[in-house]
Parts: structure tokens; sequence; C-alpha cells
């Protein structure tokens, strides 16, 4: 069984993931505490199965992690039905008011913007971190509109993003669940202040949209600081994985660069090739069988997402990096109820800047091997220097 914490798990997860599939569905794993689902048929249960379900249990003790607690007990994400159908229901009408497509021309400007500067700084310096100059800026500039908040508070509601995030990893130590806590409450209170500022003074924003729905305050609180967590991480992380692949397998960089047709069907490639959330956990609401493997009520079992997107019996050479692939049935977005409700947003984010690096800088290569970041759940890079 692989080891969550090893540098070259981490590295190269995939081949560990190929092995257990090779000897089943499902298998238990010890570290985790939980069963995790290896191949395509397995996870799409586990994310399908209406007996297992997003059973959010408090951190304990309550009274160290109050914010925290708030802002995931009253998350669409971590509630089922009839409680996940309203908060669905509130949360999806917002979004189809028009704000993706409100956004589109802003999002190609920013990432035209972006990759102009990363241009810059590389004719400057010789390379240049594309997670500083376009991968992590992008999606801040684009939930800060949104949300209808300052540019400028961007960085800031990433560091607290970035360590409320690191307490979905195992074995975090208990000064990182303090700042995760710490980093909770200041995001809470900064979501009160904008939506108490709108509710005054309503603008063309998501968070005047949900004012205007039924959902509590809390509730808007932990929606407003899910889009922004969940958004940011995606679009940073499949872009940061997703360009290295690309400059990895350079042909078909060379491919999007010379047929930008392939935009769309790249995306969900670097969406499957390389996932940037590799394991989504459920819990049994009653006994439940995955592919054989008995669940009983109250055992976890994980859905192990890269492991599934690179199954063979679904992808023909699922090792292989094709960025013309179709169909590609990967779960980057998750499937059933729980299908992120911000999908269509982050595809407009990653197109964007893919199309803007292939027709700027269609030279781009990498300037080393990036390094990763030390977490399993969530996949993704330190920095990305690239040369062209």
């Amino acid at each position: 069984m692989f080891d969550p914490r090893d540098p070259a798990f981490l590295e190269d997860p995939y081949p560990a993931f190929a092995a257990l599939r090779e000897q089943g569905d499902v298998h238990f794993h010890d570290e985790l505490g939980l069963a995790v689902a290896v191949s395509h048929a397995g996870a799409s249960a586990v994310l399908r199965h209406r007996g297992l379900g997003r059973i959010w249990q408090d951190a304990q003790p309550l009274e160290r992690f109050a914010s925290f607690n708030l802002l995931h007990r009253n998350s669409l994400l971590e509630n089922e039905p009839p409680a996940h159908t309203r908060l669905r229901r509130l949360i999806a009408g917002a979004f189809g008011r028009g704000h993706v497509q409100r956004l589109r021309p802003m999002v190609a400007t920013l990432a035209t913007r972006m990759v102009d500067d990363l241009a810059a700084a590389i004719a400057a310096d010789g390379s240049a971190d594309l997670l500083e100059h376009l991968a992590q800026p992008l999606p801040v500039a684009v939930i800060a509109e949104l949300l209808g908040v300052p540019g400028t508070d961007g960085p800031r509601m990433v560091e607290l993003s970035n360590s409320i995030v690191k307490m979905y990893e195992y074995g975090l130590p208990e000064e990182g669940r303090d700042a995760a806590e710490r980093a909770a409450e200041e995001f809470v209170a900064y979501v009160r202040s904008v939506a108490a500022s709108r509710a005054s003074s309503p603008g063309d924003d998501i968070i005047s949209d949900l004012l205007r729905s039924e959902l509590t305050p809390d509730e808007l609180v932990a929606t407003a600081v899910l889009l922004l967590m969940a958004g940011h991480e995606a679009t940073v992380n499949v872009l940061g994985n997703g360009i290295t692949a690309l400059l990895t397998h350079r042909d078909q960089w060379e491919r999007l660069v010379a047929d930008p047709s392939l935009l769309d069907s790249c995306v969900e490639e670097l969406i499957r090739f390389d996932a940037p959330l590799q394991l989504f956990e459920r819990t049994a609401t009653e006994d439940v069988s995955i592919c054989g493997f008995e669940v009983s009520r109250g055992q976890k079992i994980g859905a192990l997402l890269g492991a599934a997107a690179r199954d063979p019996k679904v992808f023909d050479e699922p090792d292989r990096l094709d960025i013309g692939r179709t169909p590609n049935a990967h779960l980057g977005f998750g499937l059933g109820i729980h299908y992120c409700v911000g999908a269509p947003l982050a595809r407009v984010e990653i197109a964007a800047a893919l199309s803007a690096l292939a027709e700027k800088v269609p030279g781009l290569r990498l300037a080393g091997t990036p390094p990763r970041r030390p977490e399993f759940v969530i996949r993704g890079l330190r920095e990305l220097r690239v040369t062209a």
C-alpha cells in the first residue's frame, strides 16, 4: 500500500495506483483509516451511491475550532439532502444569473495581461515562476470580481485558504490545525463585513445575489469561502500540473500551439492526467457494497480520483497525455449531486490561460524540475519556473 508522505510517491503516485488497481477495485488503507476505491467503476460508485454521504463531523474540541466548523457545517460540500438540495438550488441559481458569461471577457483580458507579464519577467531574468505570474493570481482576481471585493484583498484570501485546506491532509501537526482555525476566523469576519456592505448597497456580484436568496448568514459565509477555496485550489493546480505535463510531453504542447481548436479537449485532458484533487471521502449512512467491498454504516470510503483517471478499462493508454482525447470521462469535478458547481468558471479560467500562453509564448519550456508540494490529497506544485 502507498505511503501518502513518501516523496517518491508524491512525485508520481500513478504506478502505485496501477498496482493496486490490478489487485482489485477497493482496498483498505490502514494509515488513512479508510477504504479507497482505485478503479473508475469503484470511484464512480462511491461518488454516486446514495448510501454514501458527506457527513460532517465537527473538528474537536468545539471551542478550539468554532470558525472552521462553521465554514464546513454550513457548506454545500459537507451536506446531504435535504439540506444539500436546498443549498445547491440557491447557489446554482445565483451562479445561473449570468456570472460566468459576464466574467468571460474579463478572464481573457486578465490572462493575456498576466502572460505578457510572465514573458517580460522571462526576458528580464531568463526564467520566471508561472505559478506566481499566472496560475495563482488569475483565479484570485476572478473570484474577487465574482464576490465583488477589491482585487488587492486577493493575496490575503489565498493565504487564508491555504491555511484552511491543510486541515484536509492526514497527520497535520497541532500548529497547523491552530493556523487553520485562525485563518477561518479571519475569513468569516471578512465575508461578514462584505455581506453587511452589500446588504445596504447591492452590486453586480454573487454575494449580492446570495443575499437575496434564502441562505442563512452562516450559509452565505460558508458559500463565499468555499467558492474561493475550491475555485482557487482547483485552477492553480490544474494549471501547474497540466502545464508541467504539456511541457514534459513536448509534442502535445506543440500540438496545442498549432491547433487552438483543441483547447477545450486539452482542458479536460489536463484535469484527467494529473488530478488536482486526489481523494474525496464519503461516509456510509447504511451498509453499502462497492464493487464487492463491504462498507459498514458509519465507516468511511474514499474515491481516489487520480487512480480512477488512469484506469485502462475506461481510458485508452491512460498514462499517455492526449490533448485531443474524446470522450474523456474523468471525475476531476466529481459526479452526482456533489458535482462541482463552479466547474464552468474553472474551465473558462484554464482555457484562457492556456490560450494566452500558446499564442504569446509558443516557445515556453520548463526551467528545471518543478518541486511538488508535500501534500497528497490536494496535488500541486510549490513553484513552476519556465523559460522561452
